[in-house]
Formats: C-alpha cells, structure tokens, sequence
C-alpha cells in the first residue's frame, strides 16, 4: 500500500481509523507488539502512520513501500519485512486465511515438483519416452515424492514447535504456522527458471539452503523462538525430506 501524504505520529488525531474488530492481530514490526490499528486515514492518500506503544516508533513503515522493497528486505531476510507481510498483509493471527493456505499450498506442491523433477531428471525421460503409460507413470512418481516428502517434513516441523512451545493441539495455531511456512518458501520460485534454462546442480543446494533459513526466520516471527531452535527444527525437517527422497529415488529408479 502506498499513501503519498502520510506522515508519522505518535497520537491518532481526528479522522477515520481502522476498524479494531477487522485488525485486532495487526503487530509492530520493530518489537512485534499488537497494534489495534497501523495508521489513521484523514482522506484518501492522506494518512498517518501510528507510534508502537512499546518501542516509540512507527509501528509499520512498510505501509508506504512499495512492494518490490519488501520482496528485497525479505531476501534479505529481515525480521520487519516478516512481520509486516505475515501479520500486518496477510493477517495471520484473524484465523481467515484458509484461501490463502489452499493457493499456497498448491504452489508449493507444483514448485517442490519441479524439484524433483530436476533431481530426477524426469524432462529428460519423457522427452525421450514414447509410450504415454511411462509418462503417466513418471508423473505418478513424481507425486507420490512431493506428497511423502512434504507430509514427512510438516509432521517433524509441527512435531518440534509442539515439542519447544510445549504447545496443545490447536488447529489455528499450526494452520498459522503451515502458512508461515508456505509462505516463506518463495525462493522455490527460482525452480521455474532452472526447468526453462540450464543451471548447475549445485543450485538447487543453494535454493535448498534459502528456503531454509527463510522457513527458520519466519518460524521465528510466529512463535517468537529463537533462530537457533527455528534452525534446528528447520533443518531436521529438512533432512527427513531429503532422505525420504533419495530413499524413494531409489526405490522407484530399482
């Protein structure tokens, strides 16, 4: 969102603000205290941005970025630009966002096939297969991998924030947790440019080490963990999903 005229402050002045029951899970960025509202619209394109109570400063200067500057803090893997877009974009913590998880989940189960994909090399093996059974059974193959290995590795990261939270069986609490991790698995992206050009196999490593230390940052926005333990569970995680993969890999290669 972008609001030309906004200028910051600490009181909310006269105007319209936003409505408590609509953003009561709205957070600071900067110390990740609940904020009732981010800023307060005068007009149109008129607006002031709201003081945290906690930390004195302007609860969410990404109001007024564009999004491609958030895209960049996020690679660069800060903290705000998680907070901003988990909590204060997307609304987390409202317990709405079952369409968001659906496209995201979807997105990601077509991305990690590509993955597979790759490490299979199943482009070429249909290229240069003729029978359209074979086909349909490399792409039953390639399935039934996304589908064990994500199962393997959301059980062992919901399993380990059970385990260090110390948490009850709360449906919206992992579906919150889910949806971090979904969403912070956006450098699967780049997958789609290593399906159309040539790159080395060792970016796929690359790509791998990313999305983890996204995963990791994100799970820390949202249990408020330490990335050590987020680190951890991330990278366990992952680790049960790459053996479950090499260990299918060769089954079905067999």
């Amino acid at each position: 969102m972008v609001a030309p005229n906004a200028n910051a402050g600490g009181d909310s002045g006269e105007g319209s603000t936003e409505s408590v029951d609509d953003r009561r899970f709205l957070r600071c960025v900067n110390c990740g205290s609940g904020m009732r509202s981010l800023f307060v619209q005068y007009s149109p394109g008129n607006i002031r941005l709201m003081k945290c109570e906690h930390c004195k400063a302007v609860a969410d200067p990404y109001i007024e970025c564009e999004f491609m500057i958030i895209l960049i803090d996020m690679i660069l893997h800060k903290r705000k630009a998680y907070r901003h877009l988990l909590f204060n974009m997307l609304n987390l913590g409202a317990g709405d966002s079952k369409g968001i998880l659906w496209k995201s989940s979807l997105l990601y189960f077509l991305l990690d096939a590509c993955r597979f994909s790759l490490l299979k090399n199943s482009k070429a093996c249909l290229d240069s297969s003729r029978s359209l059974l074979l086909s349909f059974l490399t792409c039953g193959k390639v399935m039934l991998d996304v589908l064990l290995g994500n199962l393997i590795f959301i059980s062992v990261v919901l399993l380990g924030i059970r385990f260090l939270l110390n948490l009850s069986f709360d449906v919206s609490r992992y579906r919150q947790i889910l949806l971090a991790i979904l969403v912070s698995s956006y450098f699967k992206l780049f997958l789609v440019a290593m399906m159309v050009w040539e790159f080395p196999s060792s970016v796929l490593l690359v790509i791998d080490i990313l999305v983890i230390s996204s995963n990791a940052l994100a799970l820390g926005v949202v249990t408020e963990l330490q990335t050590a333990g987020c680190l951890g569970v991330c990278f366990g995680a992952q680790a049960a999903k790459f053996f479950s993969d090499r260990w299918l890999l060769h089954l079905l290669s067999g």
